[in-house]
């Protein structure tokens, strides 16, 4: 009885609908790229052999498509028969009543009828896929939502510092090996590495979307050396800044500066240091690389560091900027102009960051009111925030399509953005349920796996071409 409870129930129901829908999207943008359309003849059958990719590709579409509508379908009538919200049920209609019109452009495209028809299609397909984001986010805040009160300082404990269960060396007492290796550690630390594959992973996405199989040698060595550099730089002077509020929190109270490992006025210097040689990598390919990247380092040490983060509780939407920098940098080595399709992606980083971040803020909820920091989770309560990771969700899918589609990528990328895209929806809707830290750091590293195997598959779609 519970199993079938779950597969009866309006958010298992709608959730079916939306990932079908988004397969659908996607499956008719790639169809478009291949002139499935054109090799189809007649619609709805085809007359054309099996044997022909693009035919083949087209009659998947054509059956996809009656099945997605059936399962639609049967979202509205299990919504409609149970007791939810009536802005859930009525966004789930308007979806359904719109879905002839996305069969209908598919008609006309399938006929030839209109340069604009595509891009109709891919536009009424992503509205669909949006409306029924909007009633599965609905759908759950309702199931699984509370009231929520905002959290402060006063609300949380202080922490408290371990102690050591046996003495500890003094480190100018250590060997010199030791010392060095702590001090070298404490450096690399402050440059924040975990942050630096997944950046540096965009600007090459960007890269060979900019220069396809013709990317020279030493466009990625300057690209992505100036890239970690400028991370670098950026991560020393978060360092720097935060140094006060990272010992309040559990998460960073360990960080050198916090723990007084290495002097504020030298990490002020290595930092100094990372981005004018940052600077100089960047400007070995042109003059617009370089201002991007020192953009970079300035936005996410001043204007996300000081002004955003401790001020907004939009500070982790606004501050999507400062990871979207790359891929701008990206193109703009290859080109030395700033292209759609390398906004488009920059665009997709900027999306996905509050989608990722927003499971991470989850998590560490007491930390960050510890710190003073006004997250979403702090501010607005965890039902607002587990909403929210959900919509972004739905825009980085969508986002992302349009890069598919601008860019005529290939297979890969398409199969990569709908098969991890449902394990991303999948994992946020588990935590909607479990409302854990556990399903917070599921639903994290979900959104880590979807962005890094995106790029890649960008990487070798592109480089296949």
């Amino acid at each position: 009885m519970r199993f079938r409870r779950l597969v009866d129930g309006p958010s298992t129901a709608l959730a079916s609908a939306t990932i079908l829908v988004y397969l659908l999207v996607v499956v008719g943008a790639t169809a478009s790229l291949a002139d499935a359309a054109a090799s189809c003849s007649g619609w709805p059958l085809c007359t054309g052999s099996l044997t022909d990719p693009a035919v083949a590709i087209a009659v998947t579409h054509h059956v996809l498509a009656a099945v997605t509508g059936i399962v639609l379908l049967t979202a509205v009538v299990v919504t409609a028969r149970a007791e939810t919200p009536r802005r859930v049920t009525a966004t789930a209609l308007l979806a359904l009543l719109v879905y002839p019109a996305q069969i209908g452009f598919g008609a006309l495209l399938a006929t030839g009828a209109g340069s604009s028809v595509p891009g109709l299609h891919l536009g009424v397909g992503l509205g669909i896929f949006g409306t029924l984001v909007l009633a599965l986010a609905w759908q759950l805040e309702h199931e699984t939502g509370g009231s929520d009160d905002p959290v402060s300082t006063e609300d949380v404990d202080p922490i408290e510092q371990e102690k050591p269960s046996e003495p500890v060396t003094p480190l100018a007492e250590q060997p010199f090996g030791a010392r060095l290796k702590a001090r070298v550690s404490a450096y690399f630390r402050l440059m924040k590495p975990r942050l630096m594959w997944l950046l540096c992973l965009v600007a090459a996405a960007a890269m060979a979307l900019a220069a396809g199989t013709s990317l020279a040698v030493e466009t990625i060595v300057f690209t992505l050396g100036g890239g970690v550099l400028a991370i670098g730089a950026s991560g020393t002077f978060n360092h720097v800044l935060e140094r006060e509020k990272d010992k309040k929190m559990s998460r960073t109270s360990d960080r050198p500066l916090a723990t007084h490992q290495i002097p504020k006025r030298n990490a002020i210097a290595f930092g100094l240091g990372l981005a004018v040689l940052s600077v100089l990598a960047f400007l070995q390919l042109n003059p617009l690389t370089a201002v991007l990247g020192l953009t970079a380092i300035v936005f996410y040490s001043v204007v996300y560091t000081l002004i955003l983060k401790p001020n907004t509780v939009q500070n982790t939407v606004i501050g999507g900027a400062a990871g979207s920098l790359p891929a701008l940098i990206g193109w703009a080595a290859v080109t030395g102009r700033i292209g759609v399709a390398g906004v488009l992606l920059a665009g997709v980083i900027f999306v996905w960051t509050p989608a990722h971040f927003y499971n991470l803020a989850l998590a560490y909820k007491e930390d960050y009111a510890r710190g003073g920091f006004p997250m979403m989770p702090v501010v607005r309560g965890e039902t607002t925030t587990r909403k929210h990771i959900l919509l972004w969700v739905g825009v980085t899918l969508a986002t992302t399509t349009l890069l598919i589609w601008f860019s005529q990528l290939g297979w890969l990328a398409s199969i990569t953005t709908v098969a991890v895209g449902a394990v991303f929806i999948w994992a946020t809707i588990r935590l909607h349920h479990e409302q854990t830290e556990q399903a917070a750091f599921r639903a994290f590293h979900s959104s880590n796996a979807y962005l890094g195997l995106l790029l890649i598959a960008i990487v070798v779609d592109t480089l296949a071409v």
